[in-house]
């Protein structure tokens, strides 16, 4: 349980896709003008990424390695059909206003990055819980992106208004450069706050080894052991 946890975690914070190994960030640019377009998106990527981990982990000892891309690839393409006709039949609106990056999923890093570094190399429960630790995690930085933007930009959220009277929306923040700004904003404000993180963690331990050495016991110790 706690190999799980730990591989489904990773996904939420140590390697969130796009704010930590800057991977989908195609799709993360493109279709983040609002919140419900983010969220949307990264439902699609949950679906395909956990089952393509999985049927991947299921087949891994049978794909040939010279092949092993092209299966994968395969299998993402597979389901990718499976979410574009499901998103047709329930969410019309929504599919049309992701356009051509629903069937970009194919090819999208993180998919066949997950497939070639993890779920092709470990059991199946692990390919499951890494495919939705990771696809949560994405799907929560595009809904954050993208409610960033539309609030800024155009002083809705999930297509509510949600600021006082009179704001003046930021019109770029729903535009490419609006994309860009916004997330190196993100990253930046996450690459502060581990090096926040990180210095309180090496200051925590060296008051420790301050306080260890002032008392002197392991010391004590070491030479109760000798004698």
């Amino acid at each position: 349980m706690i190999r799980m946890w730990k591989e489904f975690s990773k996904g939420l914070w140590k390697e969130l896709p796009p704010f930590r190994l800057m991977l989908g960030l195609c799709p993360t640019l493109a279709v983040t003008a609002s919140a419900n377009d983010g969220l949307g998106m990264g439902a699609a990527v949950i679906f395909v990424l956990t089952l393509s981990n999985v049927l991947i982990s299921l087949v891994r000892k049978i794909i040939p390695q010279k092949v092993r891309i092209a299966c994968y690839i395969a299998i993402a393409a597979t389901l990718v059909v499976v979410v574009e006709l499901l998103m047709q039949a329930f969410a019309y609106p929504l599919y049309q206003s992701l356009g051509i990056f629903v069937p970009l999923i194919v090819v999208n890093c993180i998919i066949l990055g997950r497939a070639e570094a993890f779920a092709g190399k470990n059991p199946v429960h692990l390919a499951l819980v890494d495919g939705l630790g990771i696809g949560i995690g994405y799907m929560i930085s595009l809904t954050f992106l993208g409610s960033l933007r539309e609030v800024l930009g155009k002083g809705t959220w999930f297509g509510h208004p949600v600021m006082w009277d009179g704001f003046e929306p930021f019109g770029f923040m729903v535009m490419a450069p609006g994309a860009f700004i916004a997330l190196g904003l993100i990253v930046g404000a996450m690459n502060f706050l581990n090096m926040r993180m990180a210095k309180k963690k090496a200051q925590g331990a060296l008051q420790e080894m301050d306080g260890c050495a002032a008392c002197g016991g392991c010391a004590m110790a070491t030479k109760s052991r000798e004698l």
